[in-house]
């Protein structure tokens, strides 16, 4: 058992224990795959499954950093921005799924070991200015790990549709 094992109990153990599992499932949808498999969109949407592993590992990345800097963490939220963000659904030339695994990895790690040692997960930060959060709202650390979980879960769904759209293989049955 590693020390962030040890450090996570309780309600920690549980978050982590949740995000690990659904991380897993993201994982094994990419089992075995080429990069050029892992590029390929097999349905009508533009997801990917490698783009869904850049995506979910920069998601967690930006909400971790939020939990520790607050909303200038997010950066902007205006259409320019946003169209900038399109790229991390998708994987660019140089891009291989080995990376992006690896960069997963890392995130993960760091998320982990702040779940164990983050003094209160009560911590709060006002969300920044957007059409999609409620104006005035603020995210403890235990909110935003949620929507974590919640995003990870959803894009691992995508991503059991979109693998078994490429080769028949599912994450169960």
């Amino acid at each position: 058992m590693s020390s962030t094992e040890q450090a996570a109990i309780g309600e920690r153990a549980d978050l982590v224990e949740t995000l690990r599992n659904h991380r897993y499932f993201l994982r094994y949808m990419v089992r075995d795959l080429t990069d050029e498999q892992a590029a390929r969109r097999t349905t009508a949407s533009e997801l990917c499954l490698g783009g869904l592993i850049k995506h979910v590992a920069a998601t967690e990345r930006v909400w971790v950093n939020f939990i520790l800097d607050g909303p200038s963490a997010l950066g902007p939220w205006d259409e320019a921005s946003i169209s900038d963000r399109s790229e991390e659904f998708s994987v660019l030339a140089g891009e291989t799924l080995a990376a992006l695994l690896d960069d997963y990895d890392t995130v993960s790690r760091r998320t982990d070991e702040l779940v164990a040692t983050l003094p209160d997960l009560d911590i709060s930060h006002p969300l920044p200015e957007a059409p999609w959060f409620e104006a005035g709202k603020r995210w403890s650390a235990r909110r935003v790990l949620l929507h974590v979980i919640a995003e990870t879960a959803q894009h691992a769904g995508h991503a059991d549709i979109i693998r078994e759209s490429l080769d028949g293989a599912k994450s169960m049955g």
